[in-house]
């Protein structure tokens, strides 16, 4: 059995972590996998890929690997990139991330690609794969719902309702699965690698800049001064970013870009600094980390503001909302998680991976 799984992310690189940590499951239970990908390349994720397709913070304009704003040629040229893909695979099952439930902004290749599945026979299996919160669109929401009902047999929730319920899935029935929380926790071993430091993340770093600042700053007024402090950039920060930011490190702080051992040092770190993206947030849980986040709230973004804060009421986490960010407010928040115990792992369902590779392929059979 073949899935042809569809992901574009824009601006950090969390839709395209999951959809991979998805596909891998897909690949554990015996599945054909192609997942294409019509955003930058990510180092150590196989896809193919498509023409790439980046945004800014407001996520308003659509722009080519050169920053260029993309035009009716560019769109032509993806579209039938994609299309192309798609029948090469001859694939079972379509599953598309996120849309229609967001990226409004590829319509103009997905609406195609999703009235080719619907006409081929034998008709494949249509699934999206949305996280568990989405940005609500008022005026938009019924031609989101519309084209859910029209064209996908299947919704894959990746959260648990536990914490919070889909906000459409009255609306959309049996047709909905939650699957839990996806995320790609390594197994925990006894280490002293990055014992007691203090990791500083801003996800794929896009627009973290500013909470790495203001972390590097606050160290000296935290009880964690003398600890080490790992200050990670991101893949996707600027390379004068990352330069500005070693120009700030003091002795007992590394600034690196990334670290393919990041959830690992989670399990044994004193702290864990960070935005709230879907994906750190979750490695932090499943890796019992104490953890202060900082929702990335730019272009009307809600979805990681809302979530920290339903994990902070469950005392999982503590949050400083982006526009009260300084060097005191931080340095605040990081003495008020060290004088909770540390977390144990939480009663939150993290199978969300394994769980969809199952349904999906219950689905097909």
């Amino acid at each position: 059995m073949k899935v042809f799984f569809y992901v574009q992310h824009l601006l950090g690189i969390g839709h395209l972590k999951r959809a991979a940590t998805v596909a891998r499951a897909l690949r554990a239970e015996g599945l054909e996998v192609t997942l294409a990908s019509g955003g930058l390349p990510v180092a150590g994720i196989d896809v193919l890929q498509l023409p790439a397709a980046t945004s800014d913070a407001s996520f308003k304009g659509l722009f080519d690997e050169q920053g260029r704003p993309v035009d009716a040629a560019w769109k032509g040229r993806r579209r039938e990139a994609l299309l192309a893909a798609w029948r090469a695979s001859r694939a079972d099952a379509l599953v598309v991330e996120l849309y229609p439930f967001g990226r409004r902004q590829m319509s103009f290749e997905l609406e195609p690609l999703l009235e080719e599945a619907a006409r081929r026979e034998p008709r494949p299996l249509v699934v999206c794969s949305v996280r568990d919160l989405v940005q609500r669109k008022p005026g938009r929401e019924e031609q989101m719902l519309a084209v859910a009902e029209r064209f996908f047999d299947r919704i894959l929730v990746h959260g648990d309702p536990r914490v919070v319920a889909f906000p459409h899935a009255a609306r959309l029935g049996d047709k909905l699965r939650y699957t839990g929380y996806v995320v790609d926790l390594p197994e925990v071993k006894p280490s002293a690698v990055g014992k007691d430091e203090v990791l500083v993340s801003a996800g794929g770093g896009a627009v973290g800049r500013r909470l790495l600042e203001v972390a590097i700053q606050a160290r000296a007024a935290t009880s964690l001064k003398g600890h080490a402090w790992r200050v990670l950039a991101g893949i996707n920060a600027a390379a004068d970013d990352l330069a500005a930011l070693q120009r700030m490190a003091t002795d007992g702080i590394v600034v690196e870009r990334s670290r393919p051992d990041f959830a690992q040092r989670l399990a044994t770190c004193a702290l864990s600094i960070s935005q709230a993206g879907y994906n750190t947030v979750m490695e932090a849980l499943g890796m019992g980390a104490r953890a202060v986040v900082v929702p990335f709230a730019g272009g009307g973004e809600a979805e990681q503001g809302l979530r920290a804060r339903l994990l902070a009421e469950r005392g999982l986490l503590t949050v400083v909302e982006e526009s009260a960010l300084d060097t005191a407010s931080l340095a605040a928040a990081v003495e008020r998680s060290l004088a909770r115990p540390r977390p144990a792992r939480p009663d939150i369902d993290l199978d969300g991976a394994r769980a969809s590779a199952r349904l999906i392929r219950a689905w097909l059979r």
